[in-house]
């Protein structure tokens, strides 16, 4: 197997584990990471996004069992499971293409760092509204939904979603330099 293959393989492979270990609790708890789903999509999207289109149906598909294993067998709560539930295909899937446009984009310059906040704020901000709305109007949880009980429940949670996400990609972030930064060292390359 060839090294690119066997590393793109490792990166889904790990991507799928945090997905699998965090998912269970959005905010986390005292004995449970904060669900990093949003980063794993994002950070799926800059890696494996270009020649591996599969691992975005694979991951959603992986998202959609552990949130089923977890209603069924570990008693999570199903609240957020209404018919607004499938919007996660369409705005995990924005997160991907975030985190694409960001890889074609990339070119180990400074500038990379203005390019990851500006596609990761508008990658997060895009899947949050595709969720949190789609849940405040279509759930059918919340009894008479009005636009400023919609900004209020936006306001109170995007947030804390962005910050969650935000940190996870920022610690992906420091690996990813120190791992292009290592491997410049050991070819003799001075990263820019």
């Amino acid at each position: 197997m060839q090294s690119s293959k066997l590393s793109q393989w490792g990166a889904f492979l790990t991507l799928a584990l945090v997905m699998a270990a965090t998912r269970c609790g959005h905010l986390g708890s005292t004995w449970a990471l904060p669900d990093a789903s949003w980063a794993v999509f994002f950070a799926a999207g800059f890696y494996l996004g270009g020649e591996q289109r599969w691992v975005l149906p694979a991951l959603l598909l992986e998202a959609i069992a552990v949130d089923f294993a977890a209603i069924h067998y570990y008693g999570v709560s199903d609240y957020c499971v209404t018919a607004a539930y499938w919007f996660i295909v369409p705005a995990y899937s924005v997160l991907w293409l975030a985190g694409l446009w960001l890889r074609r984009h990339y070119e180990q310059r400074a500038a990379d760092v203005l390019r990851l906040a500006g596609s990761l704020v508008a990658g997060v901000t895009l899947c949050f509204l595709l969720t949190q709305g789609s849940f405040y109007w279509l759930g059918a949880r919340i009894s008479e939904p009005t636009l400023l009980g919609w900004w209020s429940n936006f306001s109170a949670w995007y947030g804390r979603f962005l910050l969650v996400t935000c940190a996870y990609v920022g610690v992906a972030a420091l690996v990813h330099a120190a791992v292009v930064r290592a491997a410049g060292a050991r070819e003799g390359v001075r990263v820019r």
